[in-house]
């Protein structure tokens, strides 16, 4: 029997909408239950969709909850959400004053360098408002307290005071609710609140890394499938400021995601990494909260992700990939040829 990892990386509202039209279409292929894999790392929006895959909510049951219908079998049965208004809509509310965690920027003044840029930009920016209290009534719905009943679930955030990566659910970690951690990897930096568990507060694990592949390094896993929101290597070339930045950091993303792959990879794990291309990039815009366009997104992704898995790249083909995608973001703007949705296939390490 194939013992199988998860990845489930960040991504925002449509993220999550993009990763269950990707799982679909990973079921599909490999002819597999996704909830019967050893071992799932969720981080920010993956968080959520792995501690509901891990708490026994299908993928078919995903999908439909993410065409905002009736669930009617499985552990989402009776639990109402309101996508246009439970995660606060596609803008901030109005930040705290001050720095948001002055604490770690005092702990790691004498090596900031060492960490990621971007847990050094969460601390910098003022602490959020936006509450998550409605996807932490989603998960309790369906695990009420403690932690799912299964081994093998990570859910990954960043201590707020000492800029450290914690994954939840893994030997060693604190003690949480699933709900309280699953909250914690989402709470966006500057957008939503710190969530406290214990005497720490925590905020979004994509902080510290988008994926965290890695934190499936020397298990013994015979494959590892990654589903990244925020990772392409074949990107569009949008005219709109807002939008190339964005693309960007997707690139930042897709370069770590490949340094985190290449230590599972090491071990003899085969690993597939699958990836939004330029169709779906052009569904999901600029805005990865947009909530008006995640049923497009859905619905691109469900189709794209299908063609993507029957033809997977090597492994060794990817960082000129991640190149002529950071080169032709360098020319957005001109008269530059778009690369094809098939572009976007599944990475593959063998």
């Amino acid at each position: 029997m194939t013992r199988r990892g998860l990845v489930l990386g960040g991504g925002g509202v449509l993220g999550a909408a993009w990763m269950v039209g990707a799982l679909s279409a990973i079921e599909d292929s490999l002819d597999i239950d996704l909830r019967d894999v050893e071992a799932i790392v969720g981080t920010s929006a993956g968080s959520v969709v792995g501690a509901l895959l891990a708490a026994g909510v299908s993928v078919a049951e995903l999908r439909t909850h993410q065409l905002g219908e009736s669930v009617a079998s499985g552990p989402l049965v009776g639990f109402e959400w309101d996508y246009e208004r439970a995660t606060g809509g596609g803008r901030p509310p109005r930040p705290r004053p001050g720095l948001g965690s002055a604490g770690l920027i005092a702990r790691n003044v004498a090596h900031l360098r060492r960490l990621p840029p971007t847990a050094v930009l969460s601390a910098l920016l003022p602490e959020g408002r936006g509450s998550l209290a409605s996807v932490g009534a989603m998960v309790r719905h369906v695990v009420p307290s403690g932690w799912v009943d299964r081994d093998g679930l990570q859910v990954v955030t960043m201590d707020y005071e000492s800029g450290r990566r914690v994954a939840f659910g893994r030997l060693g970690a604190p003690e949480a609710d699933l709900a309280d951690a699953v909250m914690a990897s989402c709470a966006i930096p500057g957008w939503y609140q710190p969530v406290r568990i214990g005497a720490d507060r925590y905020v979004d694990g994509g902080a510290c890394s988008s994926t965290s592949v890695d934190l499936l390094a020397g298990l013994g896993l015979d494959e590892v499938l990654v589903v990244a929101p925020s990772v392409s290597f074949a990107l569009d070339a949008p005219d709109a400021l807002v939008t190339r930045l964005e693309r960007q950091w997707r690139t930042r993303v897709t370069r770590r995601c490949l340094r985190e792959v290449a230590k599972v990879h090491a071990g003899g794990t085969e690993v597939t990494v699958i990836g939004p291309g330029p169709e779906d990039l052009e569904a999901i815009g600029g805005n990865l909260m947009d909530v008006g366009r995640r049923r497009a997104v859905l619905e691109t992704s469900l189709r794209t992700s299908a063609v993507a898995l029957r033809d997977p790249e090597p492994l060794d083909d990817l960082p000129a990939k991640v190149a002529r995608a950071e080169a032709a973001l360098a020319t957005a703007g001109h008269d530059t040829d778009h690369d094809t949705p098939s572009d976007h296939a599944p990475e593959r390490g063998d």
